[in-house]
């Protein structure tokens, strides 16, 4: 929430407390004027449902609010402000700050801090207080839990692709310089050809980050009828160049019975595509990886079983993250980006559906992506028929 949303709120809670207080302290009219006929009197059971509209608007803001009166008790407290301040763990850590700050507002001081309460779960509030200015003081207790996790991870993304685009510029420019000085036919020839591997591994970085964006960022994806051996079929193609560079054999298994999914044909390709070329990366030479299909539930699920280095416990969790590779030593040979499994959970969530790796060390892996089947509706049915 912005500062000036933050003022908003806070005179907001200031209005409440002051018609809150003004409702209790008199039983008179209020007086108000109508251009139509003077002055007019409102009768006090309207004055209250006034109140009870604001208590209520006040409720349903994303923020806690606490508003205290000069004496520094508490007039009002919002049911988001009631929730925050009655979670086991955390509630006497909140309400102590909330107090603390509170006390310093009602001298005339503004105050903020952002208290991270490590959990579990792991929760992060951003707690101010403000004076008002008829004489007390409101605090608002905002869970920017999320905000703080996307800017740690937005955080990490920079350094990473930073890291991941200098090392292969960097490399670019000292074979430039070595190249500029040499003579040697024999030699600028290896050094051309190295300038180009890190070329295309600059390339392929940039490919997976749009191909990335283009998921996560392009909207939900197109809800169309694909056939589940097309998928694989065409993922087996965008990895063979791969497998044949590795002498590893990409082998399909045959469908128990046709298939059909619902999603983004291209979307669904690339994630299985990810999933095949990760397979083939970390597989030992002349060894093999395995593709399949078959129904689950209300689902298809698709499989890519290798047999090479397989993944420690402690990793299985972050292997989808963006950048996270379990043997950085391997990736630089391999060529990883570390993007293409985030790719693959990216296309799960946009598809509804679910992805998961089981994994022994020095045995191999296999990675399940589940996506709804496709079920023809009856009136589409007759309409063919």
């Amino acid at each position: 929430m912005s500062f000036l949303l933050g003022l908003l709120v806070g005179l907001a809670a200031g209005v409440v407390s002051y018609l809150l207080f003004a409702a209790s302290s008199r039983k008179s009219s209020v007086i108000v004027d109508n251009a139509d006929s003077g002055s007019e009197e409102v009768q006090p059971n309207e004055n209250i449902e006034s109140l009870l509209l604001i208590r209520d608007a006040v409720n349903s803001l994303s923020v806690g609010v606490v508003v205290v009166g000069t004496d520094g008790k508490v007039i009002f407290r919002n049911k988001l402000a009631e929730s925050v301040t009655g979670v086991i763990h955390s509630d006497v850590l909140v309400e102590e700050v909330v107090e603390q700050h509170l006390s310093v507002a009602l001298s005339g001081e503004t105050k903020r801090q952002v208290l991270d309460l490590f959990g579990p779960p792991r929760k992060v509030f951003a707690v101010s207080a403000t004076p008002l200015a008829i004489g007390g003081a409101v605090a608002m207790i905002e869970d920017i839990t999320e905000r703080y996790l996307v800017d740690a991870v937005r955080t990490d993304f920079v350094a990473n692709i930073s890291h991941e685009l200098k090392t292969p510029v960097g490399a670019l420019a000292v074979l430039a310089e070595a190249l500029s000085q040499e003579d040697d036919l024999e030699i600028i020839h290896r050094l051309s050809e190295k300038m180009v591997d890190e070329a295309i591994r600059v390339g392929r970085t940039i490919d997976d980050l749009l191909e990335l964006s283009r998921i996560e960022f392009g909207g939900e994806a197109v809800k169309d009828e694909v056939d589940a051996a097309v998928i694989l079929s065409e993922s087996i193609s965008r990895a063979a160049p791969l497998a044949s560079l590795h002498s590893i054999k990409i082998a399909m298994a045959e469908l128990p019975t046709p298939l059909k999914v619902v999603g983004d044909r291209r979307q669904l390709v690339s994630a299985i595509g990810n999933l095949v070329e990760n397979a083939v990366k970390y597989s030992e030479s002349g060894s093999s990886v395995e593709v399949s299909a078959r129904p689950d539930g209300d689902s298809v699920e698709f499989a890519v079983t290798d047999f090479g280095l397989g993944i420690p416990a402690r990793d299985l969790d972050r292997v989808f993250e963006r950048f996270y590779r379990v043997d950085r030593a391997r990736s630089r040979d391999t060529g990883g980006t570390g993007l293409g499994l985030a790719i693959v959970r990216h296309v799960a969530n946009n598809h509804g559906g679910d992805v998961s790796v089981t994994s022994i060390e020095g045995e191999g892996s296999t990675f399940s992506l589940k996506i709804p089947k496709f079920v023809r509706r009856e009136q589409d049915m007759r309409e063919s028929a």
